[in-house]
């Protein structure tokens, strides 16, 4: 017969697989999506019952059981359903790590199949089809241990029926109205069992979207890791990793590299006269300007306050001081009056070309001294070392 384990909760694959990926945790939201699953539960579970008093009625108007044999096995399995759903309004489960309680409710249920196994054996092979279908829905949230424990329930079970007694277990098949109920027992089983095959593989496919869903978001915590929250170009960590990685790949296919440490001239009187804010915003749009006019190549990182550094992988001191004069222009040539009448901003920057002996921080000094000099001209320029 039909059962609540044969009854695949009802609810949509997208809920399992969040059930599935949940931690351990009992925030109230938590608890409420698994109150509403396993609600959906139940109501399956009744409709299961529901389908197999219904055989059994057919059995019992061909005389093959007695008519009070449906009213039980139905009251027998609301009963059932009864505890777990006045436990799952306690929050019981919630309590567990398996908080449908499965190895309980598919105990329960198999206990059931088993009473009316004995007490009506004549139809005995309908109950027993339909503890393959128990168990099968069991292995969908159980562990190793539960699953061990509840086959070796089912196998002591058997043992006792087959064993230890002589009940003339059979599914009768002399009238029509008998073959009708016993083929409706199978189609019921076999049913539910495609359906629990259906859940399986769409829970699989979600499990896995979820899985490159979950590597993109990690993907994605890395490289916010990497940048700088105001401007979103490298922090300073990142970019001073990416600057290593350019000598080295520099070295190695003796190739030019340059970079440039670029300063926003006379920042800090923008945030005096007016305010921080302005100042931010004033960053995040060089940032945004820098990264339309440089090169997929090309790195560009926060070195620090107003100061950023620019990696110009393959590239020439003349080269490097073109696209620094270049950038400097269209800074310079921008249009700042959105954020006061009276703006005007304007970079100077130091440009300097990797050496045989250098170091990251002999390479950092030499382009340093460089934006040093270019200020110590007075601004709004280039220099080189």
């Amino acid at each position: 017969m039909s059962t609540a384990a044969t009854s695949l909760p009802e609810r949509n694959a997208a809920e399992a697989a969040d059930l599935v990926l949940a931690p351990a945790v009992t925030a109230p939201e938590v608890r409420a999506r698994r109150a509403r699953q396993r609600r959906q539960m139940y109501v399956g579970q009744v409709a299961s019952y529901s389908l197999g008093a219904f055989v059994l009625l057919l059995y019992g108007f061909d005389g093959t059981v007695p008519m009070h044999v449906p009213s039980l096995f139905w009251v027998g399995g609301l009963s059932i359903i009864g505890v777990f759903v006045v436990m799952s309004e306690a929050g019981v489960g919630d309590r567990s790590t398996d908080h449908y309680l499965t190895v309980f409710q598919i105990s329960a249920h198999m206990a059931l199949q088993f009473v009316f196994l004995v007490s009506e054996p004549t139809i005995g092979i309908a109950f027993i089809s339909v503890l393959f279908l128990i168990f099968a829905f069991g292995t969908l949230r159980m562990t190793s241990a539960q699953a061990v424990l509840t086959w070796a329930f089912a196998a002591t079970g058997l043992a006792a029926v087959f064993l230890a007694s002589d009940l003339p277990i059979g599914m009768p098949v002399a009238t029509r109205l008998q073959r009708t109920a016993s083929m409706l027992c199978f189609v019921l089983v076999i049913g539910q069992c495609a359906f629990l095959g259906l859940f399986g593989a769409t829970l699989r496919k979600i499990l896995y979207q979820r899985s490159i869903e979950l590597k993109a978001a990690y993907q994605r915590i890395e490289e916010l890791a990497e940048l700088d929250e105001l401007t979103g170009s490298y922090n300073r960590g990142s970019i001073m990793r990416h600057l290593d990685a350019e000598i080295e790949k520099a070295r190695q296919d003796s190739t030019p590299c340059a970079i440039a440490l670029i300063d926003l001239d006379w920042f800090k009187r923008i945030n005096d006269a007016h305010g921080h804010p302005t100042g931010d915003e004033v960053l995040r749009t060089f940032a945004i300007t820098i990264f339309a006019n440089i090169r997929p190549t090309d790195s560009f990182g926060r070195y620090g306050g107003e100061e950023f550094l620019l990696l110009l992988p393959d590239t020439t001191t003349d080269a490097a001081q073109r696209m620094l004069e270049r950038l400097r222009g269209i800074v310079a040539d921008l249009d700042w009056s959105a954020f006061s009448p009276s703006m005007h901003v304007t970079i100077s920057a130091g440009v300097a070309t990797l050496r045989d002996n250098d170091t990251a921080d002999t390479f950092l000094a030499r382009v340093d001294s460089a934006l040093y000099s270019a200020k110590a001209q007075g601004r709004n320029r280039i220099a080189t070392s």
